[in-house]
């Protein structure tokens, strides 16, 4: 018998001595308040406190230092064993994978709080052009805003969404100043373009906003509600317009959009964090200087400088020229070419309807600028609603392929998929464009019977019958705004990671063919009368519709490709 050994039963003096002597005693209490589980196997030789740590919700005043945590092993014999038994002496209590990490640390009322600012920013893009059609029936287009998108938003992919809505906002800001005072129309001119320059670039960044802090299976909803509160617009713009217009003279509009920019870029200033995921991360990272939001300096510094939350940002890429003709090399791809082309074919036809709106109603109805400032509501309701509902029916509509494709592929239905990258194989293309059949072939019929609702004279004169186009204008832009939120979901997902450079190269498509429907629209109507042109419009759309079908059958496959391609480049 070793002299390291007591009488009782063999067992070492250093295991008796816990359970027969008063400082034994307080070392197992000790061990029981820290709350750890008491097993009847050893892992060491002696008892040692500080291997063990308080893991309940509620410490008490007692408290170990720890090394480890873990399910605690006291035991009735001694460390020196045979190797074989090690394994079923060790084995954890209960072995549980982690979850994956949160797509953004941002809560759901966080989340909703960035998106109302950025759609509120992305408001003065649309406003600055609709609140312009009572007072100028002359302006339809500027070209800028088609091309500063591309710059703007490719900088915002870059080097930050906030500094670049800071930017932004204070060329809008210092245009409009201009445009207040302007003593010719060739300086109005000019300051219109650099307000166009300054305003439209809102939508491509708040979309770039979205995709940072939303994942794929919610971005559905977000967008649509982004787009909604962007589409406020279209319904207040022309009537705060003609009530201007009306009341304090034509340069009154330019004072409004001065106030309501600089309002908007001190809230900006004030509230809006930087989201880019290669500087923010999923927005648990420190940020400093103008990355900074002025009143989380002050009162969330902690979610910042917390370094148990930090995110490790990406690599953050420089700008070079080529910077400037990424966004321009999506073209060359087959899925997101097709869906460029068939959503800019609906929002040319759209911004016609819009564009020829005031002509039109002036001719048949005899309506006063004010009234063509409210026959416009139609049109903005419609835009809200068609994006709202859309966004409800797309996250179904996810929510629904992804349990087919669980299904498919043997997963359990409580399995999360990735939240930071779609799957290459995951049926995306079958989720967002479930709906876009139904709503194409109502997008279509609206436009073809609204030309012949304003054609004809003899129902043009009837008391009341000017109800029936502004009800066809509001289906068609319900209808065409729907389309657009899932043109610009579907697009967003074969872009991850470039939100703001793939809306910009979006809204180039669009606003190239819209610019063009525009300016040949009254032609149109002079050449082919307003039922024929409508009618005409409605068959183009018709004709597009094959894109689609492309998409649906073929767009997984290519988007594979892609990514496939993509891997093969960063090897």
């Amino acid at each position: 018998m070793s002299r390291n050994r007591s009488s009782l039963s063999g067992l070492p003096t250093k295991i008796t001595r816990r359970f027969t002597t008063l400082e034994g005693f307080r070392e197992i209490g000790d061990l029981y308040v820290a709350g750890s589980n008491v097993r009847v196997f050893s892992v060491q030789n002696q008892f040692d406190s500080e291997l063990y740590e308080d893991d309940r919700t509620t410490r008490s005043s007692f408290s170990l230092p720890s090394q480890r945590r873990s399910d605690i092993v006291l035991g009735l014999e001694e460390n020196k064993r045979n190797p074989d038994d090690n394994e079923a002496v060790t084995t954890p209590q209960d072995t549980k994978p982690l979850p994956e990490a949160p797509y953004h640390v941002f809560s759901n009322k966080e989340r909703w709080v960035v998106v109302v600012l950025i759609g509120s920013a992305g408001l003065f893009s649309g406003l600055s052009s609709n609140i312009y059609f009572p007072a100028l029936d002359a302006i339809a287009q500027v070209c800028l805003s088609c091309i500063s998108p591309l710059l703007w938003g490719t900088l915002s992919d870059t080097i930050g969404r906030r500094q670049i809505y800071i930017y932004s906002f204070l060329v809008y800001i210092l245009a409009n100043i201009g445009l207040s005072f302007s003593p010719t129309f060739t300086v109005l001119f000019i300051f219109r373009g650099l307000q166009a320059a300054g305003s439209a670039s809102t939508v491509s960044i708040g979309n770039g906003v979205i995709q940072d802090i939303i994942p794929p299976a919610e971005r559905g909803g977000f967008i649509s509600f982004y787009q909604a509160i962007r589409n406020l617009s279209i319904a207040v713009g022309p009537v705060l317009g003609g009530i201007l217009n009306n009341f304090f003279g034509f340069r009154s509009i330019f004072i409004f959009l001065l106030i309501l920019s600089t309002l908007t870029l001190v809230a900006i200033l004030l509230f809006l964090p930087e989201t880019l995921r290669s500087i923010a991360g999923d927005g648990s990272v420190r940020l400093h200087g103008i990355h900074r939001p002025f009143i989380r300096r002050r009162t969330k510094e902690s979610l910042y400088d917390d370094p148990s939350t930090a995110d490790v940002a990406h690599n953050r890429p420089n700008v070079t020229a080529r910077t400037f003709v990424e966004p321009l090399l999506l073209l060359k791809e087959k899925d997101i070419l097709l869906s460029l082309l068939f959503g800019g074919t609906v929002y040319a036809v759209w911004s016609m309807v819009t564009a020829s709106t005031t002509g039109i109603f002036k001719r048949s109805f005899h309506l006063s600028n004010l009234l063509l400032g409210l026959s416009f509501i139609p049109n903005g309701l419609g835009t809200i609603v068609g994006s709202t509902i859309v966004g409800n029916l797309m996250n179904q509509s996810y929510v629904q392929a992804e349990a087919a494709y669980k299904e498919r592929r043997g997963l359990a239905p409580t399995f999360v998929l990735s939240k930071k990258a779609i799957p290459l194989d995951f049926p995306i293309e079958h989720a967002r464009l479930q709906h876009i059949g139904w709503i194409t072939v109502a997008f279509i019929l609206s436009t073809a019977a609204y030309g012949f609702s304003v054609a004809f004279d003899n129902l043009t004169s009837r008391p009341g019958w000017i109800a029936l186009p502004l009800v066809l204008q509001f289906l068609i832009a319900a209808t065409s705004n729907a389309i657009f939120a899932i043109n610009q979901t579907m697009v967003s997902d074969l872009c991850p990671g470039r939100g703001a450079s793939s809306t910009a190269i979006n809204n180039l498509v669009r606003c190239s063919l819209g610019a063009i429907g525009v300016a040949f629209v009254e032609k149109m109507i002079e050449n082919l009368s307003v039922a024929g042109a409508f009618l005409g419009l409605s068959l183009i759309t018709l004709g597009t519709v094959p894109m689609v079908v492309i998409q649906w059958y073929w767009g997984r496959d290519w988007r594979r490709e892609r990514g496939e391609r993509g891997a093969r480049d960063k090897m």
